[in-house]
């Protein structure tokens, strides 16, 4: 298939409309049988509970051309359990994990011309989201629910490479201890986007939330979990009950102990110890990692012994090997590649 007319080298990390997306509706208690439709405008009540409430959560994952010319995706299945913990912990009707990687399959095939070629650095985005659409005025959940996915093509998360970011420690907090920091919830993200834009505003380029019980344990950013190198070696990644299990931080520590042969340990992270790291990065879907050169703790500064100029040794490993087994260049663990064509 002709790909579409696009200048992948030079696309941004924004949304540009592709050809289908896929919907269905929850009604009277079960799902239709859902179909990819042209149209990108949604047109719900004005009392949806999406609207009212906030009742909405979301998916974000990727399609890749590989090295042999495959288009795939990266662990879909994951994508699918993580949405049905948020749907469950929102009061949301759970779709099916079998359909929602069929729906993955049908979207990206139909959109097939928009998946860029290998080598351009540029993939599909994924967004799966579901929401309540039937009007709901006293505080309660909606009883109809539209389930979309859409995509779209975006460029590198970094034009140029990685270059080590400066984060700063937040004094607000992004999730409380028993709310919903471990799901995908929309309203997650409202929340911190005026700590982002203050950090912005303020010269940094991301936030460091500590736990809200104690604020002395390191949880995530407003987008992506940490992952810390010891200078011993070691892989470690906070452990919370409030943080969002990130399938590329998962993915990651895998590569870590089976692919590098690296000790990897998931555990409480405290504040104090983050100063004795020798590397810091922060891992998601949209960048895979973003090295994280130093850290601003009101004024004091903690600065990694990585720098401020490339990834340190052990984070490039990572991000170069998982990259790989996404772009077909290194054999993957059974199950984490899902072949579209």
């Amino acid at each position: 298939m002709e790909k579409a007319n696009i200048d992948w080298a030079n696309i941004g990390f924004g949304y540009i409309p592709t050809d289908k997306r896929y919907v269905s509706n929850f009604k009277d208690g079960k799902w239709d049988d859902g179909a990819l439709i042209s149209d990108d405008k949604v047109v719900i009540s004005e009392c949806a509970g999406v609207l009212q409430y906030a009742q909405t959560c979301f998916e974000g994952l990727k399609a890749y051309t590989t090295e042999d010319g495959h288009i795939v995706c990266f662990r879909p299945d994951l994508n699918a359990d993580r949405m049905v913990d948020s749907c469950k912990r929102l009061e949301m009707p759970v779709f099916p994990k079998e359909r929602f990687i069929e729906a993955v399959h049908e979207t990206v095939a139909a959109n097939e011309r928009f998946v860029p070629p290998y080598g351009s650095g540029a993939t599909l985005y994924i967004r799966p989201y579901m929401f309540g659409s039937s009007p709901v005025i006293g505080v309660k959940p909606a009883s109809e629910y539209q389930f979309r996915m859409f995509t779209t093509p975006v460029g590198p998360y970094f034009k140029g490479g990685a270059k080590p970011i400066t984060i700063r420690v937040s004094d607000f907090d992004r999730a409380a201890p028993h709310g919903t920091g471990h799901i995908k919830a929309g309203l997650n993200y409202a929340m911190s986007l005026y700590a982002i834009v203050d950090a912005h505003n303020n010269g940094f380029d991301e936030n460091m939330y500590l736990d809200a019980a104690t604020r002395t344990k390191v949880e995530e950013t407003g987008g992506a979990n940490f992952l810390f190198v010891t200078k011993d070696g070691k892989v470690v990644t906070p452990k919370s009950n409030s943080i969002l299990p990130s399938i590329t931080r998962r993915s990651l520590m895998y590569v870590a102990k089976e692919y590098l042969g690296l000790e990897a340990e998931e555990r409480d992270v405290y504040f104090d110890e983050v100063k004795d790291f020798a590397e810091c990065g922060l891992c998601g879907t949209a960048a895979v990692i973003s090295p994280v050169g130093k850290i601003n703790d009101h004024g004091k500064e903690i600065c990694f012994p990585a720098g401020m100029e490339e990834m340190g040794p052990i984070t490039k490993k990572l991000y170069e090997t998982l990259t790989g087994i996404q772009m077909g260049r290194i054999e993957a663990p059974e199950g984490w590649i899902h072949v579209i064509k």
